[in-house]
Order: structure tokens, then C-alpha cells, then sequence
């Protein structure tokens, strides 16, 4: 769904009387405490789920997005309330809940990403976007800040799990999809799902090529996915999962602001002399079960295995190899205390990762002399558990912690020939506990008001740790407190979700360039803080029509900084607006328009001299389904052709010469075909 512009607008919701008949919210992101009948089950009982956090989540349903052009995770979440999903170039997305790794130069960190219920993060913390296919997931729960306790997560931003089809949750038993357009775009996929007996499968295989936008934007990507279960009996299945991914994406270059100015279409010089890219391949191995051991108890489990082969030419090429494993166990019960209605739950996430590292001299995308060989180990154990105690029918007090440790191991090689490499052990181990505890109310008509007071704690990966032959750099983990509160529900014609956030943050882990084509450093801030607005809401005025809106106000800002005093930190806007109008035809047609607006452009600089510009920008998603499965669809992107900046990477003070500007995609059509059968 999409939603509110502003908080004061979502909270008079409340207030409003009932508008007409309430439609099907399948495409909604919403979780109320009543999900929609009209929901397929798989996402009624994710809402219905998620509806027991006393905090902010949301629930993506594949239908939200399959009438248009989703090729990476900005595309999946764009109507999440609170999420920062903005695309740099290709599928690296910059993604953020509430602030979490915002610094970050590349990549993901400050936030679990998860594939059904297991994690996809290497054991450090770090996190990979690039290998999310939109097509081959059911829908995606996505859990704020300290709501992700159920994962283990201990971090400022919380959990993005994506779930993938099964032969039972899929909507088709085979789907024909092919889709494409501007930039030489191209993608096929086709899927298969099906039941017999006690057994279940899905099989799924995309295929997506393109030029991109910009030169030196090239993509060549394959992903597959396959899942089968087993029903064990009345009480327990147990699925294996398999997903691969082949990624090969060449990257264009952030550009000076005289660059954007004067052609925003163009790339750095250096990234296409070097032949800039990021090649990645990686296969993931998953077995699940999930057995209700009694009626009133319910365990769920698995092991993981990934392993990632990445060819990165950059300033020099990164070759890298990494094997990550682990173990997740959860134990949900229901029952009683002294009379009182009661649940709980409770488990532990292991994993453990090994990457071998070798740096090249780059000589134009290919390894020249080899400059540097590490390797770098981690391993992490989290002890977590939640229970929520119903002090009266509709209110209940919900009380968790997590244990967590974590080990960094890196040791370098001298290179033969190469000054300054040197034999060079270091180790480092962080230890915590995160304690939560919040309210939960729920009104009869499954609206739900609720507030919580969570402790987060996030200890370096290896990249802010940045190893080199000198050992670790001084950098400590994150700790946070942050505060909650917040309504959600429907009510007639409205659906309303309204968070509001302040985390008092020490020593938060921030990023900034060293140059444009170096690795970030990663400092450690004094007191700072990270404030904010989370809202969304769905309003159809009329049977065929919705609108729907979502609006974040993000304030986050260092506090009596020696260096920054009280200035804000950079990379995120401090308003963002999306809205989309919806007409759908009883001919089984639709058209929507769609709007992106940020009033203010986003700090580039921890010094506060420079502002990215603000954009609006508007799309149109039109659609027309012939029959029951086969419908077609097309997507016009920046209809105004807009010169925009998507993305900014952080600096210390930018200059004329600082390469900080992501240009966003310029006006662009593509059309799609999907036939299920």
C-alpha cells in the first residue's frame, strides 16, 4: 500500500467516520489486528502475525507490485512507511530503517535481511541487496527498529524478510512473465508450483539483461529458486529451500555536482576506464521445520549454508570468497499465568562465516599484481526471547531481551615484492544484552495502539572495523535507546498506520569517502539522535478508487558534537512524500498515477555546507487484465523527464570536486506480459 502525508493528516483518522465499503487490501502494506478477509492466506497470517508487535511493521504482498516494473528492493518497499530504499545504480539499493547504517558508502549494514525466517546477512552483519529477485518472493514482512527481536536482530533498524512461494502459498501453478523496455531492458521468468500428496514444490528461474541508464551500466542476471516440502503429518513439514544468483553489473560512478548539472546521463571517466563492476555469484542452501509439538507449542528451525564468489573491480579488484552457515531455532508457546491469557516465545541464531580476501592492481577490469591477501572470520550467537502478558482482553504488556556475541578474526599474508604487507593476526569480541518492553492495546474492530522502549546494540563488521596491515581500526559497537509509539487500524474506508520514533544513539557507527573511489572510514560519533514520523494511509473514496500515501519525517542529528556541534547528519531527506491515485475498472483495467516528492534535499556533508536538490517526481502504472490470467501492464517512469539525485554519498565537507550525486533514472516506458496457467 502507500500512505499518509503527514502525521497530524493520519492521526485524524481516527476521528473520521466510515466512507464507504471497504475493499480488498491485499496490495496494502498495513498490518491491523483484524487482517482483510479478502487477503490470500499466507498474507492474513503474516499480518495477523506481525499485528502482535507492539512496534512498527509492515507486510509487502507480491500483488503490491506485480502490475509493474520491480527489479530490485527500492521497487518492493517503495510503499513500506519508515523504509529508505533508494537505488545508487543497478540493484545496489541504499537501504535504511529509522537511520540505520545511513554512513554506509556502499552495501547494507544496520539491518537483518532474511530469506523465510533466515538470515541473509554474512555473519559480520553485512548485508547484500543485490540478490533479491522481486519475482521469485511471496511477500516480505518488515519488521522496525526493535520489532525484529523474533530474529535475533539486536540493531537500530530492525528486519526485511522475504518470503518465497511454495507449491501451497503460490497464486499460479505456472506463470509465463515477460517484461522490458527502456535501456535495452529485458526479462523473462517462469515459475511452476504445485501439491501431490504429501508433498509440495516451486520452482522459479528469472533472466534479466540490460544497457541501463547510463553508460557503464550494463547488467547481465540470472537468479533461481527452488522449495520442497514434506508434511510429516498433522503437525510438522519440513522444506529445502535452494536459491542462486549469477549478478554481473557494471557501475557508472557518483558524479561532482557540475557533472549532474551539466549531463546527468553521463559516468565518471575513471569507472569506465577501469571497467568498473561488481560480479557476483552465490548459491544458498536452506532446510526448515516447523512442528507443532503440542497445541499450545510450536517450534521452528533451520540451518543455512551460503556461499559468495565476488569479482569487484574497483580502485583495485577485490576478489573475494565467503562461506557463511548457521542454526535458527525459535520456540513459540500459548497459554496462561495466574489466570491471565499469555504467550511467549524464545531461541537463538548461531552463525559462523569465513572470506578469503586477495586485492589486484586493476588494469582495466582485469587482475594485474596481486597487492594484498587476508582472511577474515566471524562469529555470532544471539539469545533471544519475548512474552506478552494480557492484563485485560485488549490490553497486553510485552517484555524481551537478547543476549548476543560476536568475534571478528582477521589475519593478513605478506605479499612477496609488495611493501608494507606484513603477517598480522587481530581479534576483537563484543558482548551485550538488549532488553524491550512495551504495551499493546487492540480495540474490538482490530484497531491497536502501542509504545515500547527498546535498547539496540550494533558491533562493527569487518568493513567498518576497517582491517589492514596495522590490525583493526579503534572502532566500538553501537548502542541505542529508543522510544516508540503509535496507532494503527481500519475504520471503514481508511487504513492507517502512524509511528512515531526518537532514539538517543552513543557511539554510532558513520561512514564518509575518503575519495571517490577508495572505501569509506568508519568513526565512531559521540551522542547523536535519530527522531522521526513513520506514516501511512489507504483511503478508497469510492469502490474503484484509492489513494494511497505514505510520508516520513526524518530528524537525525549528532548532539554538541566537538567536531559538528549540532548539525544533521547527511544522506536522508528530512521529508519524504509518496502518494498514488488508483482507478480500477470493473472492465479489468486500472490506471495510477503515482508521485515522489522530496521537498528538501538531503545533507551531502557531515559539515552541513552542501544540500542535494529537491525533486518531485511523478510516474504512471497502467494495467488491463483480459481474462483471469493474462493480464498485461505498462510503466512510465519520471514522466516529466526530471533531473534528479536518487542518492548521495556521505563525505566530511563537499567541494567542487566531491563525487557525491547518484542521478536517478531519467523518463523511461516498459510494458509486461504475464499469462498464468
Amino acid at each position: 500500500m502507500k500512505t499518509v502525508f503527514g502525521a497530524c493528516g493520519a492521526l485524524l483518522v481516527l476521528a473520521l467516520p466510515c466512507a464507504g465499503q471497504a475493499q480488498t487490501t491485499v496490495d496494502s502494506v498495513i498490518v491491523t489486528g483484524r487482517p482483510d478477509p479478502e487477503d490470500p492466506a499466507v498474507v492474513a497470517d503474516a499480518r495477523q502475525r506481525l499485528s502482535e508487535t507492539p512496534g512498527g511493521v509492515s507486510v509487502v504482498a507480491a500483488e503490491s507490485y506485480e502490475n509493474r516494473f520491480a527489479l530490485a528492493l527500492d521497487d518492493m518497499l517503495r510503499d513500506a512507511p519508515g523504509v529508505f530504499a533508494q537505488k545508487k545504480w543497478g540493484g545496489d539499493i541504499r537501504l535504511s530503517i529509522r537511520g540505520s547504517g545511513l554512513g554506509n558508502a556502499n552495501h547494507n549494514r544496520g539491518l537483518l535481511l532474511a530469506q523465510d525466517g533466515l538470515p541473509l546477512n554474512e555473519a559480520d552483519g553485512y548485508g547484500d541487496s543485490q540478490i533479491a529477485d522481486p519475482l521469485i518472493t511471496r511477500h516480505v514482512e518488515i519488521y522496525r527498529g526493535g520489532n525484529a527481536l523474533r530474529f535475533g536482530g539486536a540493531t537500530l533498524g530492525g528486519a526485511v524478510n522475504m518470503v518465497t512461494p511454495t507449491g501451497e502459498t503460490a497464486p499460479y501453478d505456472r506463470r509465463l512473465r515477460l517484461d522490458g523496455g527502456a535501456f535495452g531492458m529485458l526479462r523473462q521468468h517462469v515459475a511452476a508450483a504445485g501439491e501431490t500428496g504429501v508433498w509440495d514444490g516451486f520452482v522459479a528461474i528469472t533472466n534479466q539483461t540490460g544497457q541501463g541508464p547510463r553508460p557503464q551500466s550494463q547488467q547481465n542476471l540470472q537468479f533461481a529458486s527452488l522449495s520442497v516440502g514434506r508434511d510429516l503429518g498433522e503437525r510438522a513439514e519440513l522444506r529445502l529451500i535452494l536459491n542462486g544468483a549469477d549478478i554481473k553489473q557494471e557501475i557508472p560512478g557518483a558524479l561532482t555536482r557540475a557533472q549532474f548539472d551539466a549531463d546527468p546521463d553521463q559516468a565518471t571517466a575513471g569507472n569506465i576506464a577501469n571497467d568498473y563492476a561488481r560480479d557476483v555469484r552465490a548459491l544458498r542452501s536452506a532446510v526448515t521445520l516447523n512442528w507443532d509439538i503440542a497445541s499450545d507449542l510450536s517450534l521452528s528451525a533451520g540451518l543455512y549454508g551460503i556461499w559468495k564468489n565476488l569479482e569487484h573491480p574497483i580502485f583495485q579488484v577485490i576478489a573475494q570468497e565467503s562461506r557463511n552457515y548457521g542454526v535458527f531455532a525459535k520456540l513459540d508457546w500459548a497459554g496462561e499465568i495466574a489466570g491471565l491469557q499469555a504467550d511467549a516465545y524464545g531461541g537463538l541464531w548461531g552463525r559462523h562465516g569465513d572470506l578469503d580476501s586477495h586485492f589486484y592492481v586493476n588494469r582495466a577490469g582485469s587482475r594485474g599484481d596481486l597487492r594484498s591477501i587476508s582472511y577474515q572470520n566471524a562469529r555470532a550467537l544471539d539469545l533471544f526471547g519475548e512474552g506478552r502478558l494480557f492484563l485485560t482482553g485488549q490490553l497486553a504488556v510485552v517484555a524481551g531481551a537478547t543476549y548476543g556475541v560476536a568475534e571478528r578474526d582477521y589475519d593478513s599474508r605478506a605479499v612477496p615484492g609488495v611493501a608494507g604487507t606484513f603477517n598480522l593476526q587481530a581479534s576483537r569480541t563484543f558482548d551485550w544484552v538488549a532488553p524491550r518492553i512495551g504495551l499493546l492495546w487492540e480495540a474490538p474492530d482490530g484497531a491497536q495502539l502501542f509504545a515500547n522502549v527498546t535498547r539496540s546494540v550494533e558491533p562493527p563488521n569487518f568493513g567498518s572495523l576497517s582491517p589492514n596491515n596495522a590490525g583493526f581500526a579503534p572502532v566500538d559497537a553501537q548502542e541505542a535507546l529508543t522510544y516508540e509509539a503509535g496507532a494503527r487500524g481500519r475504520r471503514g474506508a481508511f487504513t492507517w498506520d502512524v509511528t512515531l520514533y526518537h532514539a538517543e544513539l552513543e557511539k554510532e557507527l558513520l561512514q564518509f569517502s575518503v575519495s571517490q573511489d577508495r572505501p569509506a572510514t568508519t568513526f565512531n560519533a559521540g551522542e547523536t539522535y535519530h527522531r522521526g514520523i513513520e506514516a501511512a494511509l489507504d483511503w478508497r473514496f469510492a469502490p474503484a478508487w484509492r489513494l494511497r500515501q505514505t510520508y516520513a519525517w526524518s530528524d537525525f542529528a549528532f548532539r554538541d558534537d566537538p567536531q559538528y556541534g549540532d548539525n544533521r547528519l547527511p544522506v536522508a531527506p528530512e521529508h519524504l512524500y509518496r502518494a498514488e491515485l488508483r482507478y480500477e475498472a470493473p472492465q479489468g483495467w486500472f490506471v495510477a498515477p503515482s508521485v515522489e516528492w522530496t521537498p528538501q534535499g538531503a545533507f551531502v556533508d557531515f559539515e552541513n555546507t552542501t544540500r542535494a536538490p529537491a525533486y518531485a517526481v511523478a510516474h504512471i502504472n497502467a494495467g488491463w487484465t483480459f481474462r483471469p490470467g493474462v493480464s498485461v501492464f505498462v510503466d512510465l517512469r519520471n514522466v516529466t523527464d526530471e533531473a534528479y539525485v536518487s542518492n548521495v554519498q556521505p563525505v566530511i565537507a563537499a567541494g567542487p570536486a566531491t563525487a557525491a550525486y547518484w542521478p536517478g533514472d531519467r523518463r523511461s516506458l516498459f510494458a509486461g506480459l504475464v499469462l498464468d496457467f
